[in-house]
């Protein structure tokens, strides 16, 4: 009965993962990651997509070349239609769009841009585009499309509609000025929240499938966490919330809003930077390939690397394929290449044994700047370099 629950969970990952978009904002904070990084006008970068916002905040640094790399062309799209309205030059449409998650004319908006996508990305929005419809809907925004928006539009209703007194609990937390108001209101938030109905439903490997989660990270969690998944979202959650100043925590602001705020969203939505990345936004292209594949197609001398938490999965389900991604990486990198990865566990044994040979870390420098993180949700960060 195990096996065929596992199963089904596993099959439920690949059909979601295979057919939607998943991720319709980054979870990964770029202020460590540029802090790490020292990316200059000679850096040529190798990342991981996502939802393309990082990818927008790297270029503030002006690097030579963004490679943004995904094997679902639904994440790519989504870069796409942001780098698109860059170039276009207007930025009050930007920040409605991908600040407010609505625009009154969005379709208008979307027909002159269309012509600037690739033939995957028109088609993916030209079906799509409604995700940025104004409306009195419960989905009404952006943020709340896509799996990991699915997700992030249940919680808000649970937390404002149904668990009400948690939902005033939480508007405080959100404007609360100091981290001791912070704490104090989120001990009564996590009373609120943790019932019998919670701890079981977080435990879902077909919830954790829908905001990109896969069994064997499931798994990894918890081997290697004490208490478990459970634990380990309760404690990260209680960590993020208690110990790093909400007022600029711009990745649970969205979900929990809908939208960001003028001064509280990413980098790329600042009127400040907005020149410079349509300036530059030339420097990003998009492929839609696994990292193996894009190695081999073009190979070079990259000297940064950003591989996120895809890693977990293939440890679990491919360890060959991961072994071929490390030795291509380590092939296409020179001595001083950097490496930032993710992991939901809390040790990098998952790594081949080369990569092991081929890289130091800097373990002090990756606690350090994993206490600061504003997303909290992964068990352990890793920068690297090749030796």
């Amino acid at each position: 009965m195990k096996t065929f629950f596992n199963s089904l969970n596993d099959g439920l990952f690949q059909m979601v993962h295979g057919n939607r978009l998943i991720y319709n904002t980054c979870w990964e904070d770029p202020a460590i990651d540029r802090k790490f990084l020292s990316l200059d006008p000679d850096s040529r970068i190798v990342m991981i997509t996502s939802a393309g916002c990082n990818a927008l905040d790297y270029l503030l640094d002006n690097p030579a070349q963004i490679h943004a790399v995904d094997v679902n062309p639904r994440q790519n799209a989504l870069l796409e239609l942001k780098m698109a309205l860059i170039h276009r030059g207007d930025y009050d449409d930007l920040f409605k769009m991908f600040g407010n998650g609505t625009h009154d004319n969005y379709l208008r908006i979307y027909q002159s841009i269309r012509d600037n996508l690739s033939e995957d990305a028109r088609s993916f929005w030209d079906g799509k585009i409604r995700y940025f419809k104004p409306g009195r809907g419960l989905r009404r925004s952006f943020f709340y499309h896509g799996t990991s928006g699915w997700v992030a539009w249940f919680f808000r209703m649970y937390v404002f509609y149904i668990k009400r007194r948690a939902g005033r609990y939480v508007q405080e937390l959100l404007s609360a000025e100091t981290l001791g108001q912070q704490r104090e209101i989120y001990e009564r938030i996590d009373k609120c929240l943790w019932d019998r109905f919670n701890r079981w439903i977080i435990r879902q490997p077909a919830l954790m499938s829908l905001v990109g989660v896969p069994r064997s990270q499931i798994g990894l969690i918890d081997e290697t966490y004490p208490g478990g998944l459970e634990r380990f979202v309760r404690d990260k959650l209680q960590r993020v919330f208690t110990t790093v100043p909400i007022r600029n925590n711009y990745f649970w602001r969205v979900y929990l809003k809908g939208a960001y705020a003028a001064k509280c969203c990413p980098n790329y939505l600042k009127t400040e930077n907005f020149q410079h990345l349509q300036h530059n936004i030339n420097k990003i292209r998009t492929y839609t390939l696994t990292l193996t594949q894009f190695l081999r197609q073009y190979p070079g001398r990259y000297s940064h690397y950003i591989l996120l938490d895809h890693q977990d999965w293939m440890a679990g389900n491919a360890p060959d394929a991961l072994e071929e991604e490390w030795g291509l990486i380590l092939e296409n990198s020179t001595p001083g290449t950097k490496i930032l990865f993710r992991s939901a566990g809390t040790d990098n044994g998952f790594l081949p044994r080369a990569a092991r040979e081929a890289l130091r870390f800097s373990t002090r420098e990756a606690q350090a700047l994993h206490l600061t993180d504003r997303v909290g949700t992964y068990g352990s960060l890793y920068l690297a370099e090749v030796v």
